[in-house]
């Protein structure tokens, strides 16, 4: 997908304080027994044709309303992940700043598991 260069912009800058991961790392950490959430922060017809399996929707659009419901501990390890790792960046910016402490962006996204051929899910 080609990105317009504000989105870039504000992405990058976002990316700036937030902490990134990836799906390796993501996948070596799960089969080590690391406990943390994965949410998913794509939109709803996104999350239904696909997502990582045992991850959480919390789309974009949602997020900052509805977190504190699902994920009430501000400590929690959190990883966010959307289609490419744009979109995930700059929700977990905006976490961070709602004082969500343990907050990662996993670059690559949904796109990137995939490719990796690990395990998605259907709802």
């Amino acid at each position: 997908m080609q990105h317009s260069d504000k989105f870039l912009k504000i992405t990058k800058d976002a990316k700036s304080r937030v902490k990134e991961t990836n799906v390796a790392d993501v996948k070596k950490r799960r089969e080590a027994g690391e406990k943390f959430l994965l949410v998913d922060v794509r939109e709803e017809s996104e999350w239904a044709n696909g997502h990582v399996t045992d991850a959480i929707h919390l789309s974009k659009g949602i997020i900052e309303r509805d977190i504190e419901k699902l994920i009430p501990d501000a400590n929690a390890r959190v990883i966010l992940y959307c289609g490419g790792g744009y979109r995930s960046a700059l929700a977990a910016d905006n976490i961070q700043k709602m004082g969500y402490s343990n907050v990662e962006s996993m670059d690559g996204g949904f796109a990137a598991w995939q490719q990796a051929g690990l395990p998605t899910s259907k709802d």
